[in-house]
């Protein structure tokens, strides 16, 4: 391998950037090609995206031969905003299925080291705890606190930082006064949309497992089904 490919791969994946190591076989050239890149020219264009997604390296033809697309992706993450009950039933739910959870929430009645063992609580400010770890492409934002002092910036954050999936509980009239208040603080009403609100599959879910549920099935479906999914 070229070292100076290897070399920025290995950047990439310190800085949580998505990559694909194109080898032509058996020892043809390699090119490293980026999410972020303009790569709709490239002859791989549609194989590229569809392994982006996936996360899947593998062996593709090319009407050259075959070439290997070793794919390198950020390990998904979850930051739910607030320590209730449906982020106890999400946590586990979310660990199970692959992904990094981080829940946030600077009420000392709610963030306790009883309810969320493990380590995934920080018991802080959303804007203290995302200057450490910011967000990303492949990153999901649950909000749930019904809080707009603890929801509204990491919200923002997730619309501005282009997250995978960005839900807010809450009911449809909740969620209009919090677009009012997004589009006060100068957010592009373009970017509204993408708040998955009130969050979660439509399932009928009622209890705070089964809004868990159907919070976990949306975020998969952004992640592996939606346009664009994970950056």
């Amino acid at each position: 391998m070229d070292l100076a490919l290897l070399k920025a791969l290995n950047a990439d994946r310190a800085e949580r950037r998505a990559a694909i190591l194109v080898t032509e076989m058996p020892d043809g050239p390699q090119r490293l090609i980026r999410k972020t890149d303009d790569y709709s020219a490239d002859p791989l264009s549609g194989e590229l995206e569809k392994r982006f997604r996936s996360g899947k390296s593998g062996m593709v033809s090319l009407d050259t031969g075959e070439a290997f697309l070793n794919v390198s992706l950020p390990a998904p993450r979850l930051v739910i905003i607030g320590a209730v009950h449906i982020s106890q039933a999400l946590v586990p739910m979310a660990e199970i299925a692959g992904l990094d959870v981080t829940v946030i929430d600077p009420r000392t009645a709610f963030a306790t080291e009883d309810r969320f063992p493990g380590g995934s609580l920080k018991a802080d400010w959303p804007q203290d705890v995302l200057k450490e770890a910011p967000l990303d492409a492949f990153t999901a934002v649950a909000a749930v606190t019904h809080d707009p002092k603890i929801d509204d910036y990491p919200l923002i954050e997730a619309l501005k930082t282009g997250c995978f999936y960005v839900g807010a509980l809450g009911s449809r009239k909740t969620h209009g006064k919090r677009l009012e208040r997004f589009a006060e603080a100068g957010l592009d009403p373009a970017l509204f949309e993408r708040i998955d609100a009130p969050i979660g599959l439509d399932i009928g879910a009622a209890s705070p497992e089964e809004i868990a549920v159907a919070v976990l099935g949306a975020v998969i479906a952004a992640l592996r089904k939606a346009p664009g999914a994970g950056g």
